[in-house]
């Protein structure tokens, strides 16, 4: 199925999948595992494998997560380093999906456009724009595994006097592989996982690099490699090392969420204590690194081995933190009177959310929002029908949220085959009761703006969002898998 000239029309698929990225591929697995003799195909709209990782391009570009959770539970990450740039990332990702045979089911080029349920015919008519034209794939269930932002377009931002700059303007979502920055003068806007990234990088080559803000974030370094997993790999068998360092990744990071959640003073105190050990006499604490806000109600940026520090001690990087007045030719110019001279201007603003690739749905050709809808335990929408979308963890990695995901679909299309069941459909009782909250818990600027994008979660049952994975992991596993669902039998029945 590797090639684009194959799609099968008149066959139904039990199980299509759409991308293959790190979602994509886990579910793969998850489907021929769990479910075994099941027909699937993966859609993926661009020409490789890796998503995200296949996709950015920028410099520095790594994980922010380890990948001892990032990685796949049922293949060990075997590398020394536990934050990894984003080649070696995606390495793994083509490996792993040549190993398990899922790169046979994949189709390349194959952009998911709209789906329409028939409950005539209980199965989805997928849409898919191939080459330039359409084609129709037919499936019982749908798993989109797309991720969480648009590909083909970027959080736009808003600079005031932007028109008057004659240097080059990038977005690191389509960073130009040709661009040449050596002795360039840089300024880098925003304070997020990206921005903390490209400073050290984009500093061995430019001539100065800027990091300007509007208010900051929080920054804790760690090694890239972790010193008990170094340690034990010279004593240690990898099948007993492996699962033992995984599960030390897995509860160490989720008791520091819950620290700073529950003691937020006390978390802004460490944090602020091992920052300003690493910082240059001439960089502040405040205000390039005084948050207004608690931790973790944005995602914390982690810099591995204190890169970024390191390039802030080199001098051939600072921060400026305040508010852009307006741009001339060369220079960005603040409010607070400050001037930074800039060749090249790099937007790390953030990423335009988007579920289910911008795919537009419909059930019995009526158009659905899902934004009117709820979540059922993070992952099915409200009145929609036999359809899955991986969303991972904001507050843990991605990895983790997207693997519960795909268990508890695989263990509910197993629970339906045998109860005999050809459709699942989420229903809530009295949405206007419900109590709504945000389906990602941050407040970051990005996630505001796709307040109105996304499905909303409640208070109560399993309209919950998902914070915690070794809740939802058991739940997924053991949980109930029937409740608030509404199931009907094959129509031939």
């Amino acid at each position: 199925m590797g090639s684009t000239d194959k799609a099968g029309f008149e066959e139904v698929y039990d199980v299509v999948i759409v991308g293959a990225g790190i979602s994509g591929i886990n579910a793969s697995y998850r489907v021929q595992t769990e479910l075994p003799g099941s027909k699937y195909v993966v859609l993926e709209s661009r020409g490789g494998i890796g998503g995200t990782w296949d996709f950015f391009k920028y410099p520095g570009l790594r994980s922010d997560s380890d990948l001892h959770t990032f990685g796949f539970p049922w293949r060990p990450w075997t590398e020394q380093k536990a934050i990894a740039d984003g080649a070696t990332i995606r390495d793994y990702i083509v490996k792993t999906a040549a190993s398990e045979g899922i790169d046979k089911h994949i189709l390349y080029h194959h952009k998911l456009v709209s789906g329409n349920w028939s409950s005539e015919t209980q199965t989805w008519a997928l849409t898919v724009a191939v080459n330039g034209k359409e084609r129709i794939f037919n499936t019982k269930f749908v798993i989109l595994g797309t991720g969480y932002y648009n590909y083909e377009e970027a959080l736009p931002a808003t600079i005031p006097g932007i028109e008057n700059f004659k240097g080059t303007i990038i977005h690191p979502q389509f960073w130009p592989e040709d661009l040449d920055y050596t002795d360039k003068r840089m300024v880098v806007i925003g304070s997020g996982a990206t921005a903390v990234t490209l400073l050290p990088s984009l500093a061995k080559k430019a001539e100065h690099v800027t990091m300007l803000q509007r208010s900051p974030g929080y920054l804790i370094s760690r090694p890239s490699s972790d010193p008990m997993d170094v340690f034990f790999r010279k004593f240690v068998p990898d099948w007993i090392r492996a699962p033992f360092i995984r599960a030390k990744f897995l509860v160490l990071p989720f008791l520091f969420f819950q620290f700073c959640r529950a003691f937020p003073t006390l978390a802004k105190r460490a944090l602020k204590r091992r920052v300003v050990g690493q910082l240059p006499k001439n960089v502040p604490h405040d205000p390039h690194f005084e948050p207004n806000y608690n931790p973790w109600e944005q995602r914390l940026c982690m810099c591995p081995d204190g890169d970024f520090f390191e390039a802030l001690r080199s001098g051939k990087t600072d921060i400026a933190t305040g508010h852009i007045d307006t741009m001339t030719n060369d220079t960005v110019i603040l409010k607070s009177g400050q001037k930074l001279k800039c060749d090249i201007l790099v937007t790390a603003t953030g990423l335009k959310i988007s579920l289910g690739g911008g795919a537009k749905i419909s059930v019995d050709n009526e158009p659905v929002n899902v934004s009117e809808k709820f979540l059922w335990k993070g992952q099915m929408v409200s009145d929609i029908p036999n359809v899955a979308f991986v969303i991972g963890y904001t507050n843990a990695s991605w990895t983790l949220g997207a693997d519960a995901t795909a268990i508890s679909i695989t263990r509910l299309i197993k629970t339906m085959k045998a109860q005999g069941q050809a459709v699942a459909i989420p229903r809530i009782e009295h949405p206007e009761k419900m109590t709504t909250a945000p389906l990602l818990n941050l407040n970051s600027t990005y996630v505001k703006r796709a307040v109105n994008d996304m499905p909303k979660t409640g208070n109560s049952g399993p309209w919950v969002p998902r914070t915690n994975f070794f809740v939802d992991n058991y739940s997924a596993r053991y949980g109930n898998i029937t409740d608030s669902l509404e199931f009907i039998k094959p129509v031939s029945a």
